[in-house]
């Protein structure tokens, strides 16, 4: 993150996922992002704050423009958030 502003970089190394979600009730279709693709795409330094990145948006089943999304810290174990004090 640089800053309080978060890049497709910074979303990868921090292991968060970023996950898009169709507003329209009748096709409520939920998708994860490959931040991977995203990077390559758009740069590393690119912004990836939601609202830079919602207007790029449509829905990939029904191709509405009523996305949102949620952004995910790694909360597994090995991902940092929660570790193990030795002799655990």
């Amino acid at each position: 993150m640089i800053g309080n502003h978060w890049t497709w970089q910074s979303l990868i190394d921090g292991k968060m996922t970023l996950t898009a979600f169709c507003h329209d009730p009748t096709c409520n279709h939920s998708q994860k992002l490959d931040l991977t693709k995203l990077r390559d795409r758009y740069g590393p330094d690119a912004s990836a704050m939601e609202w830079d990145v919602r207007p790029k948006l449509r829905c990939a089943k029904c191709q509405g423009r009523r996305v949102g999304l949620s952004y995910t810290p790694d909360t597994s174990p090995a991902g940092g958030l929660y570790r193990k004090a030795k002799g655990e």
